[in-house]
């Protein structure tokens, strides 16, 4: 069996790393000329560390990444919400990192090259179309150097190209517009002081105004420093989704007024937003729920299938957990269209129930509970809130993820 990847990301490459490993051929095509470490912090729950450190990855990842120890929701006066440990400090099996993404990709195609070889991971190469001719797939990709087109067959190809997908535009070419939520995000990194445990995350605010931060560098808390992961978000008054780049830098004085007075005696966010020396904005978007990814020998994974909102820190969980059963799927059974639909049978409704509970803002529904009941702030949260239903909306989505306890064991 061949397999082709579109796609480079960390979905991509960690499904070339599984399917190498049960000894299935990859090849991998990435659109960008160069691969480089893009982006800023994410976070590695148990169960998608869990899948890292089967790969052998776990000493490389605690080099680079922080082992996350609490999480901790506030409310716009600083208040304490809901905190609870996370991974080994919460009796996991399997740590929780936090680290930069860019690290991580990097890390993921060192390590690719190592295994499946430089020769079959090819940079500049973009997915423009496919065809399925009797058992196989014949898949064009645009070579970006000389607009050249060259043409791989193979048993599968996925489609594990991002948000902005082009196997997946070219399946639903028309009615799969991103979901605008109104609310812009603006991402940056600060060094400075540790705050808490120096190996915390924590989000403070509600869904209309929001600021989360958590350390991703291990080399830097050494040193008693921290490198400081933060993305502040705010509702937008026009509600459209902008047409500029995605990913662009933009000036502190676009969002920072709104957390001006948000100093509290265990953090100083405006310090830590004047810190930063380049902020990115992106807008808060998903897209539906698709009716299905599998045509025939070709599938989606990871944001090309379902691209969620950044709550619950899933979004590259769930694209590892994808890179996982298709990997199952595709080495235990010989009928491989069967393969194919079995993963999408699995994995197709247990990410759109994320999309959709992410979307009523998941975990994070402790911060707008508490906005809502209690808007000028209050003495006990338990006097607003039940503990129990703290408890239970945690729990519920840990469930929902496929990161409780329970289901990790298993």
């Amino acid at each position: 069996m061949k397999v082709a990847i579109a796609g480079a990301g960390i979905g991509g490459l960690t499904l070339g790393l599984m399917l190498h490993e049960r000894g299935i051929e990859v090849e991998i095509f990435e659109a960008v000329n160069e691969i480089r470490p893009l982006g800023v912090g994410i976070n590695l729950l148990p169960h998608a560390s869990q899948q890292l450190c089967q790969l052998g990855l776990e000493q490389l990842l605690a080099e680079k990444g922080i082992e996350t120890s609490t999480l901790a929701y506030f409310n716009k006066f600083g208040q304490e919400i809901w905190r609870e440990p996370r991974g080994r400090a919460a009796g996991y099996p399997f740590p929780q990192f936090s680290i930069h993404r860019g690290e991580l990709q990097m890390t993921l195609l060192q390590i690719a090259i190592e295994r499946i070889g430089a020769d079959r991971i090819h940079a500049g190469h973009a997915f423009s179309s496919f065809r399925q001719v009797a058992d196989k797939v014949v898949s064009r990709f645009t070579r970006r150097a000389d607009g050249s087109d060259i043409e791989v067959e193979s048993d599968v190809l996925v489609g594990a190209d991002g948000i902005h997908s082009a196997v997946r535009r070219f399946l639903y070419p028309s009615g799969d517009e991103p979901r605008f939520s109104g609310r812009m995000l603006w991402r940056a990194v600060t060094e400075g002081e540790p705050y808490m445990d120096g190996r915390s995350m924590f989000m403070a605010g509600h869904q209309d105004q929001k600021f989360v931060c958590y350390p991703i560098s291990e080399p830097l808390r050494k040193q008693g420093r921290s490198l400081i992961n933060w993305i502040a978000e705010l509702r937008v008054p026009n509600g459209e989704l902008p047409k500029t780049d995605w990913n662009r830098k933009v000036d502190k004085s676009v969002f920072e007024q709104a957390f001006q007075n948000w100093k509290w005696d265990w953090i100083d966010i405006p310090s830590i937003i004047d810190g930063a020396t380049e902020i990115y904005e992106f807008p808060l978007v998903d897209r539906d729920i698709l009716p299905r990814w599998t045509y025939e020998r070709v599938t989606l994974l990871g944001d090309a299938a379902h691209p969620m909102y950044p709550i619950g820190s899933n979004g590259s969980a769930q694209a590892i957990l994808d890179a996982r059963y298709l990997c199952d799927c595709l080495a235990g059974d010989g009928n491989t269209t069967y393969a194919l639909r079995e993963y999408e049978a699995e994995r197709l409704p247990r990410t759109a129930g994320i999309v959709l509970r992410n979307r009523m803002n998941g975990p994070e529904q402790v911060m707008q509970l508490a906005e809502e009941r209690a808007p000028h702030g209050f003495k006990n949260v338990n006097d607003v809130i039940p503990q129990q239903t703290l408890e239970s909306i945690s729990l519920r989505y840990k469930r929902l993820a496929g990161f409780d306890k329970d289901s990790l064991r298993s």
